[in-house]
């Protein structure tokens, strides 16, 4: 398995490094890198990622649903967002960046509540999900209109904190299982529902 190519110089593009996962050890630093198409598998390397549960002015949660052409956990219903930073990309800017593609969302009042996130978990398929991912929740901006890419995310729904809660306590099996662990943890922070 290719894990690292030699550093991008100066004629490649910003693109190139979006599509590059950070690969982590142990102790969660970075150890070097793989093109994100390579990165989910049966032997999924430990990397670096990030989720986002966005709240509109009413304090309404997005939950998103996964495209049916996602590598793992297709058509499960999910937080609002979720993406890798690529190399030497900040989080922030990487979640910032992935709001914009995936839901066409600038957001605010960006906060990081689950810092030392971490899972790993096999979907149906035998893919392996094997990340360290802080949870940050965030305010969509008053200007901002959704508009989900249809490769990403095939629905939406903004729902009360309170609703996903209990939701994903009665149902788990319809969200994506790193989400149902993240609520879990989130509601002592955000309110139980």
């Amino acid at each position: 398995m290719h894990v690292a190519r030699e550093p991008l110089d100066a004629a490649e593009s910003d693109a190139a490094i979006e599509d590059d996962v950070v690969l982590l050890d142990d102790q969660r630093r970075p150890v070097g890198h793989i093109p994100k198409s390579a990165v989910h598998h049966a032997d999924t390397p430990f990397h670096l990622a990030f989720s986002c549960y966005l709240f509109d002015a009413e304090g309404r949660l997005l939950l998103t649903r996964r495209a049916l052409s996602k590598r793992t956990w297709p058509g499960v219903w999910t937080n609002s967002c979720c993406g890798h930073p690529g190399r030497g990309e900040p989080i922030e800017d990487a979640m910032r960046r992935r709001c914009e593609q995936e839901l066409d969302l600038r957001i605010e009042h960006v906060r990081c509540v689950l810092p030392d996130f971490a899972y790993r978990l096999q979907d149906p398929a035998g893919v392996w999900e094997i990340e360290f991912c802080p949870v940050f929740t965030a305010r969509v901006h008053p200007d901002s209109r959704l508009r989900p890419d249809p490769v990403e995310v095939i629905e939406y729904a903004w729902i009360d904190w309170s609703t996903a809660v209990r939701s994903m306590k009665a149902i788990p099996f319809l969200f994506s299982p790193w989400a149902v662990l993240q609520v879990e943890q989130l509601a002592p922070l955000l309110g139980p529902g």
